[in-house]
C-alpha cells in the first residue's frame, strides 16, 4: 500500500510538473505577446508567484479530494487515482505538442471520474458533486469573457474621458501595468492549479489509510507547488506562441484588461473552493477584452477549435480513464 501511494504522489508530481509548462502562457502569455517583459524573466517571475501562490491555500485541493468520490469509502482508491493520472498526463502531453491550449482542470476531473466509475461503479461517484465542478468549468470562461469586456470597455471609455489617446504613451503605461497584473495572475493560477495535484495527493492518502481527513500537509502543499513551480520554469513555448498571437494582436492595454480579469475570475473561485480551468478564463478573456476594441479581428477559426478542444476534453478524459483502468486489470 505504501508503495502505491508513493506511485500515486510522484505521478501527481509529474502532472503538476506538466501542469507548470502546459499553463505557463496562461499567466504571461500576453506580457511576452507586447513585450513587457523577457521571456526568460517572465517565466522566472510566473514560476516563483506560482510557486508562492501554491503554497498559500488549500480550499480548492479539499473539493478536489472529496467531491468526486469518498476517498475513504471507495473501492480500490489508489489503483483508481493512479489510473487517473496516468490518463490526465497521457491527454495533456498529447494537447502541449499539438500547441492546443486544453484545461488540464478538465482533464483531471475527466479521467478521475472515468477512473471511478470503471474501479468503483456509478455508486461511487458522487454525481452532484462532479456536476456541480463541471458546472463551474464550464460557466468561468462565459463570466470571463464577460468581465473582461466590461472591464476593457470601463479602461477605454476612460482613455477616451482622459484625452491621452497617444499610441506610444498609452503602451508605456499599461506595458508597466501588465508587469504587476501579470504577478498577479501568475500567483491567482498557482493557488487554483496546483492545488489539484495536492487534492488528488490527499484522496490517495485517506484512501489508504494514511490519514482520515482532507486537509492538506504541509509536505504535500510543498511539494505540489515545487514540481509545478519547476515545469513553469521551462516555459511551455507552443503553448504560449498559440495564446499570444493566434487569437487575435495583444496590445497592453488589453492584455492588462486580460490579467485583470482572469485574476479577478480564478480569485474569486479559489475562495469559494472551486476549481477551473485557468486557460479557459485566460483565453475567454482575451477573447472579451479583444472583441472590445476590435470584435473583427479576432481569429473566430483559432476560438472555434480551442472550443472544440475544451468540449471534447472531459468526455475523451473519462473514456480514456475508464478503458486504461479495465485494460490494465484485465492484463494483472
Amino acid at each position: 500500500m505504501l508503495t502505491l501511494v508513493i506511485i500515486v504522489v510522484l505521478l501527481a508530481l509529474l502532472f503538476d510538473f506538466i501542469n507548470g509548462f502546459h499553463d505557463t502562457a496562461n499567466a504571461i502569455a500576453t506580457s511576452i505577446s507586447t513585450r513587457a517583459m523577457s521571456p526568460r524573466f517572465a517565466v522566472f517571475y510566473a514560476a516563483v508567484l506560482n510557486f508562492i501562490g501554491a503554497v498559500l491555500s488549500s480550499e480548492v485541493a479539499k473539493t478536489v479530494g472529496g467531491s468526486i468520490a469518498n476517498p475513504a469509502k471507495i473501492e480500490n482508491g489508489i489503483q483508481i487515482v493512479m489510473i487517473a493520472l496516468i490518463a490526465a498526463i497521457a491527454w495533456n502531453l498529447f494537447t502541449w505538442y499539438f500547441a492546443i491550449p486544453s484545461s488540464s482542470s478538465h482533464t483531471l476531473i475527466g479521467a478521475l471520474a472515468g477512473a471511478v466509475l470503471a474501479g468503483a461503479g456509478s455508486a461511487s461517484l458522487n454525481w452532484n458533486g462532479f456536476l456541480g465542478i463541471v458546472k463551474i468549468l464550464i460557466l468561468s470562461p462565459i463570466i470571463a469573457f464577460a468581465v473582461g469586456f466590461l472591464i476593457m470597455g470601463i479602461i477605454k471609455y476612460a482613455i477616451l474621458l482622459s484625452g491621452n489617446t497617444s499610441r506610444s504613451k498609452l503602451n508605456r503605461v499599461f506595458r508597466t501595468f501588465q508587469i504587476l497584473s501579470a504577478g498577479l495572475l501568475s500567483f491567482s493560477h498557482g493557488g487554483n492549479d496546483a492545488q489539484k495535484a495536492m487534492g488528488i495527493i490527499v484522496f490517495a492518502l485517506v484512501a489508504g489509510e494514511f490519514q482520515s481527513t482532507l486537509d492538506v500537509p504541509m509536505w504535500v502543499k510543498i511539494a505540489a507547488a515545487t514540481a509545478m513551480g519547476l515545469g513553469t520554469s521551462i516555459g511551455g513555448w507552443r503553448i504560449i506562441k498559440t495564446v499570444s498571437k493566434k487569437i487575435m494582436k495583444i496590445e497592453p492595454v488589453n492584455g492588462f484588461a486580460s490579467d485583470l480579469t482572469s485574476s479577478i475570475v480564478i480569485q474569486t473561485s479559489t475562495a469559494i473552493g472551486q476549481p477551473l480551468s485557468t486557460t479557459h478564463v485566460i483565453t475567454s478573456a482575451i477573447i472579451g477584452t479583444g472583441s472590445v476594441i476590435r470584435f473583427k479581428d479576432v481569429k473566430w477559426g483559432t476560438v472555434t477549435r480551442m472550443i472544440l478542444t475544451w468540449v471534447i476534453t472531459i468526455p475523451i478524459s473519462m473514456a480514456l480513464a475508464f478503458l486504461l483502468y479495465k485494460l490494465v486489470f484485465a492484463l494483472f
